[in-house]
C-alpha cells in the first residue's frame, strides 16, 4: 500500500472508507464496451441538457421574434456563469481521476473536495460582476430597445442561480471522473423533466413570459444540486467529500487551476466569441440576430453530443495514465476519436440536410427561417471534425498536458475572433456566416497536428519523468 493510500486506511473508519464497488471498474479490460458503458449515459445526460435550452427556446419563442433574440443574447451570459465551473470541474476530474489510478483515494478525495470549496465563493463572485454590468453587456450584444427589458428580465432572473450552476457543473466531473456518469445522467434528466414542465406553466399559464423560463431553469438546478447533496452525504462514490478534506495547499490548487484554466479561458472566449457574433449580426436587422441564434444553438446541441461522450470516458484516460499504462491509454484515445468522429459526421449531415424542419421548430416568422437556414448550413459544413478536437482536447487535459490543452482549445477562437470581425465587412452576411465555417476547419486541423504526436509519444512509453513528478508536468 502506498503512503497517501496508507494514511486514508489510517484515518477513515468503516464509515468513511470508500465505496469501491459504487462504479464501474476503470481497470476493465474490455476496453471498447467500457467506453460505451461510461460514456453513452454522459452523451445522454449532456444531451438533455442541451435539449433543457431548446424547449426553453421552443416556449420562448411562441412569444415572439424579440423574446427568442433576447434569450439568445443570454447564452454567452450563461457561458461565462459555467466558465469559472467547467475549469474547476475539469481540473478537479483530471486530478481524481490520475489519483485513483494510482490508488491514491485520499488525494482524490482531497481533491474533489477542493474544488467544491472552491465554486462557491467563484460562484458570488461571478454573480455580482454581471449583475453590475448586465445592461453594458446587452448594449454591446447589440440589442435593440425592444429586446433589451426583455434580455435584462431573463438574465437578472437567472443570475440568481449562479452558484448553483457552478456548483452542479463540478460535482458532475467528480461523479464521472469516479466511472459513475449514470448518475449524472439520472440527475441531469430529473432537472430537465422539472425544466420542461414548468415551462408552459411559469411562461404562458402564470404569464411571466421570459421571466418564467428563467424560474423553471433555477428549480431544476435547486433540484439537482439536491441530488448531488444526497450522493456525497450517502457516499455513493468512490472519493469522500468532507470539510477535513479540504485542503488550500498551493501545489493541489495550482495542480486542478493549470488543467482546468484552459477550459474556462475557453468558455469566456466562446462567450466573447458569441457575442461578436451577434454584434456582427445586428446591423442585418433582428431577424438575422434570432436566426443566427437558432444555428447557435443547434451547433451548441452537436457540441455537447460530443463534449458529453468525451467527457463520460475520459476518466478512462485519466485513470491510465495515473496507473501508468501508456498503451491503455492510446487504445482507449483512439477508440474514442473513431466514435466521436463518426457521430459528429453524422449529427453534421443530419442538421444540414433537415435544416428546413429544424428551424421551424424555433420561428414561425418566414423571413427568420430563411436565413436561419443558410446559418444552420454554413455552421455545420465542417463541424465533422469537432470530434478530432474534442477527443485531443480530453487527452491532453486526463494527462495534466495544460498548455497543449490551450493550444487546441483556443485555436477556434483565435481563428474566429479576427474573421468575424474582418469579413462581414467584406462580404457582409455571408461573411459572417463563413467566419464560423473558416474558424472549424483551421482548428480541426491543428488539433489533428497534436493528436498526431501525442500518439507518437505514447507509443513511446509516455513521457520521460518519474511516477513521482508526474503531477507538475504541465506542459
Amino acid at each position: 500500500m502506498n503512503k497517501p493510500d496508507a494514511e486514508f486506511a489510517a484515518e477513515a473508519d468503516h464509515d468513511v472508507m470508500p465505496n469501491k464497488n459504487a462504479r464501474i471498474d476503470l481497470a476493465d479490460p474490455g476496453l471498447f464496451r467500457l467506453i460505451l458503458r461510461l460514456a453513452i449515459p454522459s452523451v445522454v445526460g449532456l444531451s438533455i441538457n442541451a435539449l433543457q435550452q431548446v424547449v426553453n427556446a421552443i416556449f420562448v419563442g411562441a412569444l415572439g421574434a424579440q423574446a427568442i433574440a433576447a434569450v439568445s443574447m443570454t447564452l454567452p451570459i450563461v457561458v461565462l456563469l459555467a466558465a469559472a465551473g467547467q475549469g474547476i470541474g475539469v481540473g478537479a476530474a483530471s486530478f481524481i481521476s490520475r489519483h485513483l489510478g494510482a490508488g491514491e483515494y485520499l488525494e482524490a478525495s482531497r481533491g474533489a473536495s477542493t474544488a467544491l470549496a472552491l465554486a462557491a465563493p467563484v460562484g458570488i463572485t461571478v454573480t455580482v460582476a454581471l449583475f453590475l454590468n448586465m445592461r453594458e453587456i446587452f448594449l454591446a450584444l447589440g440589442a435593440t430597445p425592444t429586446i433589451m427589458p426583455l434580455a435584462l428580465d431573463y438574465a437578472t432572473t437567472l443570475l440568481f442561480g449562479c452558484t448553483l450552476m457552478l456548483m452542479n457543473i463540478v460535482n458532475g466531473f467528480i461523479v464521472r471522473a469516479e466511472g459513475n456518469t449514470r448518475f449524472s445522467m439520472w440527475t441531469m434528466m430529473t432537472a430537465f423533466i422539472l425544466n420542461a414542465g414548468l415551462d408552459p406553466v411559469l411562461i404562458s399559464v402564470l404569464e411571466l413570459g421570459v421571466r418564467g423560463a428563467a424560474l423553471a431553469t433555477l428549480v431544476s438546478q435547486t433540484a439537482a444540486i439536491s441530488l448531488y447533496i444526497a450522493y456525497f452525504t450517502k457516499r455513493h462514490g468512490m472519493v469522500l467529500v468532507r470539510i477535513s478534506h479540504i485542503s488550500l495547499r498551493a501545489d493541489r490548487i495550482r495542480q486542478i487551476a493549470f488543467v482546468g484554466a484552459p477550459a474556462t479561458m475557453t468558455s469566456i472566449l466562446s462567450a466573447i466569441a458569441v457575442m461578436l457574433l451577434y454584434g456582427a449580426a445586428a446591423p442585418f436587422g433582428e431577424e438575422s440576430i434570432a436566426a443566427v441564434g437558432i444555428a447557435v444553438r443547434l451547433l451548441t446541441i452537436g457540441a455537447l453530443l460530443i463534449s458529453g461522450f468525451c467527457m463520460g470516458s475520459q476518466a478512462i484516460l485519466g485513470f491510465g495514465w495515473g496507473a501508468r499504462d501508456f498503451s491503455r491509454v492510446l487504445r482507449a484515445a483512439k477508440v474514442m476519436l473513431s466514435m466521436t468522429v463518426a457521430l459528429s459526421v453524422t449529427y453534421s449531415a443530419a442538421v444540414v440536410i433537415f435544416a428546413r424542419p429544424l428551424v421551424r421548430l424555433f420561428s414561425d416568422s418566414d423571413s427568420v427561417r430563411e436565413i436561419a437556414v443558410s446559418a444552420c448550413t454554413v455552421f455545420h459544413l465542417f463541424f465533422g471534425l469537432y470530434g478530432i478536437e474534442c477527443v485531443v482536447t480530453a487527452m491532453l487535459q486526463s494527462l495534466g498536458r495544460a498548455r497543449l490543452s490551450a493550444v487546441v482549445c483556443f485555436a477556434r477562437h483565435y481563428l474566429f475572433i479576427p474573421a468575424v470581425l474582418l469579413f462581414p465587412a467584406i462580404s457582409g452576411f455571408n461573411g459572417l456566416l463563413a467566419s464560423q465555417a473558416i474558424a472549424e476547419l483551421g482548428a480541426g486541423m491543428i488539433a489533428l497536428l497534436v493528436m498526431l504526436r501525442q500518439f507518437a509519444e505514447l507509443r513511446r512509453g509516455g513521457p520521460a519523468h518519474s511516477a513521482r513528478n508526474r503531477e507538475q508536468s504541465f506542459t
